[in-house]
């Protein structure tokens, strides 16, 4: 898998001029391609131009040993690799979180309308249980009429 970064990060990194750079790749040294107007240079054909760049670099150790050239290229390749390896993984864990999103967005909506349709049941309830006191209401008085003249007609025939 190829890492391609932009000319100009790779001059910064390379402790050189973007126009040296630029006449690197047209000479080929380096392996580039062009998109939308910007070039990119794949970063392991660029090691070797950084590492030429450089002077010997120093292992840190007491008997200062140098690193040869083959060591520093494989450790950035390594290096290289890793990062590759972490930018999948964060990838993939991206991907995660919007299925999750996803399906806790299917979720709430769900919800909502079970939500919605409770409000409408509820509605339907309340206005039957208003028609409901009503007539309750209308027989009370219907029967209240009733049973005040028989009670009125029993007087009268005592």
């Amino acid at each position: 898998m190829a890492t391609w970064i932009s000319l100009s990060e790779f001059a910064s990194m390379a402790m050189k001029d973007a126009n040296e750079v630029a006449a690197l790749c047209e000479n080929g040294e380096l392996e580039c391609k062009e998109e939308n107007g910007e070039t990119f240079i794949e970063v392991t054909s660029g090691t070797g131009l950084v590492l030429k760049g450089t002077s010997p670099l120093a292992a840190g150790d007491d008997d200062n040993r140098q690193i040869s050239h083959s060591f520093a290229e494989k450790t950035i390749g390594t290096i290289i690799a890793f990062h590759e390896k972490v930018i999948d993984a964060k990838e993939e864990t991206l991907e995660v979180l919007r299925r999750e999103n996803k399906f806790l967005k299917e979720g709430l909506i769900s919800m909502q309308e079970i939500y919605d349709e409770d409000r409408k049941t509820i509605e339907t309830l309340t206005k039957q249980l208003e028609t409901a006191q009503e007539e309750l209401e209308f027989m009370k008085r219907k029967y209240k009429l009733m049973w005040g003249q028989v009670v009125e007609n029993h007087a009268k025939n005592e």
